[in-house]
């Protein structure tokens, strides 16, 4: 009923106050129907239907400026920013983006997908605006605090003077649940409550007086003297308030519209719960973050039942590591917050003292490994790929430039779907291969995973590993296999034929490997090496394809510039070779949103765009030869 009256946040404001908490059970009920559906990020959004909607009340977007830190809670922001009609194409092709997009609208004043960003934006876009009436309100959770650059962004809004207005949305959760020394930090101050009332009552009543300064050094010296502390944000010199019940929209109102008067920095500590308003989001909040589709009245997911499933890539990993590690005591693990995601729960659960969780901290979760190694231990350091991008120097300098023997196991390399650009997969082996002292990895199935896990640790390397492998599910149900050490640096020959050379590396290799029959129907000769390693890449093979094909095609699941594509051209023009190369992959460009399978198609480098370009190299090849004499060289 009201829902359907709102397209703008002007739209909200005709809504007579006392009649919000019953939008705010419709916005819940509209998220739980979509997602349940076109699945996205839903505990996270169920837990700031109430915050999202008195920011949209009380402040004037996009003249205020909202930035969402991480930005997967921003749906009801979306919602009430004229994007409702068209939040059933949440996530898909073509559909809005599950994260702020700048091109999406003008409300999205900063696109954000990965943590920790907010208080960075929010600062620069008022230093740059130069405005003393707008106002710039970064809404961070308490997890988004367990990395660095919050703190950095701390350091200077101290300094500033324009209307910054920090949200901390206090829900114990990032995806896992918070155990951090900072999380039990935001508790005490949360159990703090009664010194924190009193001093925003001394603060309202006092406001704009000239007592209003000498009571708030009262009551910072107090709490330094008599509680023996102060909140990290009283620390910094910005002013602290709250906390505040985040499903309390009356109150949430009141204490906003209080503190648009406030000038300067100030920080508001709200309280929210994850899954808010929806039973089994709110039992089980680690599932529900991402979901998937699930049934409303049950509450199931629709993916749960994996028993006649192959299992995901991240859970063969998780579960070969467990039996590594029960095998050699030298082995630990690292993960950067994403212990569930990452499948380290198995391992965590049998041998807790080995795995260690450190927050959303990429930078030193690198180099800690990097320490761990040159300790004497074997680190498998896992980190998604678009987040090893934030620790990318420490990996440089820490651990290549040191030769540390850290295991960097990349989760979800290559296209991720849904979660859009800011998620894609797809710069880790061209980032990667400029390192110096590294081994570059990446399993074509989940046979080759378990063997590379298995090769890191059995062999001196005396330099890091990265094991690059992709999202989604293995390919085999039965996928337990007897481990052995893999060459390092050398290509496995699949098939051997003439005329067109292909290389693969990683999960296309696959692709390629289902065109067989069609290949041979068409009677196309052809070579296929699974190329396994990028670095060391393996010039037996690369000569081979040099001097035997007339044409080589590469196909992989990342950046052509810089990747595999890239070191064959290389080795190409150093050998000053004459071959055809065609190289498939992912263009210089940033990725939308989509499925895996959708992208790939777009890209060109599904099976079928792979199927094309390879029959339409075999017919131009044919065509030169008949107008024209082409001798292979022998090998």
């Amino acid at each position: 009923m009201w829902l359907e009256k709102i397209n703008t946040p002007d739209d909200l404001k005709k809504i007579p106050r006392e009649k919000l908490p019953l939008l705010a059970e419709e916005i819940r009920n509209f998220l739980i129907e979509i997602n349940s559906k076109h699945p996205g990020h839903l505990g996270a959004n169920l837990g700031v239907v109430e915050l999202s909607i008195a920011l949209h009340y009380v402040f004037n977007s996009p003249q205020d400026k909202i930035i969402w830190d991480v930005g997967h809670q921003s749906y009801v922001h979306k919602i009430l920013t004229g994007r409702k009609d068209r939040f059933h194409t949440l996530r898909q092709l073509g559909g809005i983006s599950g994260f702020p997009l700048r091109e999406e609208s003008e409300h999205d004043v900063f696109g954000t997908g990965h943590s920790s960003t907010s208080l960075s934006a929010a600062l620069g876009l008022a230093m740059g605006e130069e405005s003393s009436q707008n106002h710039y309100i970064a809404v961070i959770g308490d997890g988004s605090f367990t990395a660095g650059q919050p703190f950095e962004a701390l350091n200077n809004i101290s300094q500033a003077k324009a209307n910054i207005l920090i949200i901390l949305n206090d829900n114990g959760m990032s995806i896992d649940k918070n155990r951090t020394a900072l999380a039990q930090h935001f508790t005490r101050i949360t159990a703090s409550h009664t010194y924190n009332f009193i001093k925003y009552r001394f603060w309202r009543f006092l406001k704009g007086t000239w007592l209003h300064v000498l009571i708030t050094n009262l009551f910072a010296a107090i709490k330094w003297t008599w509680f023996k502390k102060a909140n990290i944000f009283e620390i910094f010199g910005i002013r602290y308030f709250g906390p505040v019940d985040g499903h309390d929209i009356k109150k949430l109102i009141y204490v906003l519209k209080d503190l648009k008067d406030v000038p300067g920095p100030k920080v508001l500590h709200v309280l929210t719960v994850k899954g808010k308003g929806f039973k089994p989001a709110e039992k089980d909040q680690i599932t529900y973050h991402s979901p998937g589709k699930f049934d409303i009245e049950t509450g199931k997911v629709c993916d749960e039942d994996q028993e006649n499933k192959p299992p995901k890539m991240h859970v063969v990993f998780g579960k070969t590591l467990l039996k590594l590690a029960e095998t050699n005591p030298k082995i630990v693990a690292i993960t950067p917050a994403m212990l569930t995601g990452s499948a380290l729960t198995f391992m965590k659960e049998k041998f807790p003292d080995r795995v260690f969780d450190v927050g959303i901290a990429e930078q030193h979760a690198v180099t800690f490994a990097a320490g761990l190694a040159l300790a004497g231990k074997i680190p498998y350091c896992t980190i998604y790929s678009t987040f090893l991008q934030r620790g990318y120097d420490q990996l440089i300098h820490d651990v290549a430039l040191q030769r540390a023997p850290v295991v960097m196991c990349i989760d979800r390399g290559g296209l991720v779907g849904e979660d859009g650009a800011t998620h894609q997969g797809i710069f880790d082996l061209a980032y990667l291969r400029l390192i110096p002292n590294i081994i570059i990895g990446a399993p074509m199935d989940e046979f080759e995973l378990q063997d590379m896990l298995y090769t890191a640790q059995a062999i001196d390397l005396n330099k890091p590993f990265a094991i690059r492998y992709p999202r989604g599910e293995a390919h085999h149900l039965k996928w337990e296999k007897t481990w052995e050490v893999l060459p390092v640096g050398k290509a496995q020959l699949l098939h051997e034929g003439c005329t067109i050379g292909i290389a693969t590396i990683g999960a296309p290799g696959l692709d390629v490997l289902s065109l067989y029959d069609r290949l041979e129907a068409k009677n196309i000769s052809f070579t296929h090496y699974n190329m396994r390693f990028l670095k060391p890449i393996d010039q037996d093979a690369l000569r081979h394809l040099c001097e035997k094909h007339a044409v080589i095609v590469t196909v992989e699941d990342g950046v052509i510039d810089g990747g595999l594509g890239s070191t064959i051209a290389e080795y190409i023009a150093e050998h000053n070779y004459g071959v055809r190369l065609i190289r498939l992959g992912v263009p210089d460009r940033f990725v939308e949103h989509g499925s895996i399978f959708e992208l790939k198609e777009k890209l060109g480098y599904d099976a079928n765009g792979i199927f094309r370009v390879i029959l339409n190299e075999h017919l131009l090849f044919h065509y030169k030869k008949m107008n024209e004499p082409w001798q292979a060289k022998e090998y």
